[in-house]
Formats: structure tokens, sequence, C-alpha cells
């Protein structure tokens, strides 16, 4: 706990798609972060310190972190279609914020434009915005960034790297399996 009482508990958890830091606070889950070899997590943690300003506890049993933990594992074995968990969006705000809460209402096994987001958040012209948004989420996985896709049909991109995403939209029934 820092000085002023803010909590910030994280763990690494293994999943199918690379391991994943998970961070949260008393408000809620924080963070999601792909690919946490050290030199990620490092990175991670120093950007919550930076931007939450209290250290953050490595807790693999933390209460915090148990529902996000068994929520994510269950969703990446195909057990669950949506997420019930407490989200701290401490780390975003403005459009950013306003695009990832719209993000939120796109179902499972569905996908949306960046375009046609930008008109949902009352931005007709913003899908640039909405990708640096994409790129900026804290949330993946949860806030669903992987169901962004291209208006003309291409993936576009991802934080977690388009074979992530490829994963991610095929465990929804987006994208067929790979033959090979």
């Amino acid at each position: 706990m820092d000085d002023d009482g803010l909590r910030v508990e994280w763990t690494v958890t293994p999943s199918g798609i690379g391991p994943l830091l998970l961070a949260a606070t008393p408000s809620g889950l924080v963070t999601v972060a792909f690919h946490a070899v050290p030199a990620a997590r490092d990175a991670v943690l120093e950007r919550l310190r930076t931007r939450l300003g209290a250290e953050p506890v490595e807790r693999p049993g933390s209460p915090l972190l148990a529902g996000p933990v068994r929520q994510i594992a269950d969703y990446l074995a195909g057990r669950r279609r949506a997420f019930d968990l407490d989200l701290d969006w401490s780390l975003t705000g403005g459009f950013h914020r306003e695009v990832l809460q719209e993000l939120t209402t796109v179902p499972y096994g569905t996908v949306v434009g960046y375009g046609d987001l930008a008109r949902r958040t009352g931005r007709p012209d913003g899908a640039q915005a909405v990708g640096a948004a994409m790129g900026a989420n804290p949330l993946p996985v949860v806030v669903p960034c992987h169901r962004v896709v291209e208006s003309g049909g291409g993936l576009g991109g991802f934080g977690g790297g388009l074979e992530t995403k490829r994963r991610l939209l095929e465990l929804e029934g987006v994208l067929p399996q790979p033959l090979f």
C-alpha cells in the first residue's frame, strides 16, 4: 500500500496467448499486458508506478486478482463470452476512454470497424483517433480491442501482435482456424 492508501497488485499468469500481466487496484482491474516476459513486465510496472503514483506489489493469490485471472482463463478456454469485472479506468481518459467504454458493448463473436466505432462515439471522422485509443488500451482482452478491424476486411493493428489478434478472433468464431 502506498502512502496515500492506493494499492496496486499484480501477477503474471500463463495463457494460451503467452504470459499476461494483470494488475488491479481496489477499484478494479487496471491493466492487462501481453508478452509479460521480464523486460516487458518491468516496463508495465514502471508505467503503473508513474501513472498511478503507487508501488505495484506482486501478489499472485490476491483477492483483487482472483476474479480477473479466472475469468480471462475461462474466456481463453472458450468457457466465457463476457466479463463481469470491476474495471479501474484511471489509465485512460477523454476520447480514448469514451471509445474503450463503447467498445465494451461490442458482443462476443462480432467485429466493428474503426470508422463505425468512431461514429458510435459521435466522431464520424475519428477513425484514426479510434486506432490510437485501441493502441493505448490498458485492458486488452477484457476491453476487446481485438474486435476492431479495418473496413476493407483487414485485421488492422494490435498491441499484442497480429497472431494474437487472429487467435482471439478465431476463438470467438470470427475467423476460420488455419488449415496448417
